[in-house]
């Protein structure tokens, strides 16, 4: 997937910087996987924002994702390669051979007429779900079960892979795209390859308005607040605002946010990088 710049005929397109969608190959979702989103604005049922920075944004639909890949021993046929406006990866749309459809987390390099299959025929081909106990070593994998049989929950958004490193007793050894290496139990499957629409993190959206059709309404700094509306507000002339924090007093930086006594931290092997 390339990418795309544009003639700058005006203001907004001058900085934008695009993903080429020439590889999708339909514009409209399966009809029998899509079910109405509502938007609550960042607000509660009394009405009271509760979430700033939310609002407006274009209508979507949601597409319901087989994160659980559980259909197994059945090949299927990709038909579709489709944009998702709930992810930043692309979606596939495949065809089992028994005629049920369902959408997955489109694999960077998969074409349509490519055939997919999940469990434990599967081979480590682009696009299969397979047992971390079957994947062989240095393989790339993303949508990473955390537990066995509840779907996808690692790994998912445009780009991301873990890289499988090793076993360990009844643990497969994975390192994150975040760079943490952890444990993670041999029965949970991972799919082969990685996710779709790696040139994400380039894109530029040009001007405030995209942000706008994106849902995302702009967002005030602490420091230009008064003292009562933010910790880091007031102060003479543009005071710098002293530690970085949110409105709620919630350290933006250096405090560890994540439970001590969280179950899964005794399968952290390594943690992620600073």
């Amino acid at each position: 997937m390339a990418i795309k710049k544009f003639n700058p005929i005006t203001p907004g397109l001058r900085q934008k910087v695009s993903v080429d969608f020439s590889e999708l190959t339909a514009s409209k979702p399966e009809k029998s996987l899509t079910v109405g989103k509502m938007k609550s604005g960042g607000r509660n049922h009394d009405g009271k924002m509760t979430m700033r920075q939310i609002g407006g944004g274009a209508k979507q639909k949601y597409r319901i994702i087989d994160f659980k890949r559980d259909k197994e021993g059945i090949p299927a046929k990709v038909s579709t390669l489709e944009y998702d406006p709930n992810r930043t990866a692309f979606i596939a749309l495949v065809v089992y051979a028994d005629g049920e459809k369902r959408y997955i987390i489109a694999p960077d390099k998969l074409k349509v007429g490519d055939s997919i299959m999940s469990g434990e025929k599967a081979t480590p081909d682009i696009g299969n779900a397979m047992y971390f106990a079957a994947i062989p070593l240095g393989t790339d994998v993303h949508s990473i079960e955390m537990s066995p049989g509840k779907g996808a929950a690692l790994a998912r958004s445009a780009g991301t892979y873990a890289t499988m490193m090793g076993r360990e007793g009844k643990y497969a050894i994975v390192k994150l795209p975040s760079g943490e290496v952890r444990r993670v139990l041999l029965t949970c499957k991972a799919v082969v390859g990685r996710a779709s629409n790696p040139d994400h993190g380039q894109e530029v959206l040009g001007k405030a308005g995209k942000s706008r059709w994106l849902g995302k309404r702009s967002r005030v700094r602490g420091v230009a607040m008064n003292p009562v509306d933010h910790p880091m507000g007031g102060g003479e002339g543009r005071a710098s605002g002293g530690h970085p924090r949110s409105r709620t007093g919630i350290m933006a930086k250096g405090q560890k946010t994540r439970s001590v006594n969280k179950a899964s931290s005794k399968l952290i092997i390594s943690k992620r990088k600073k």
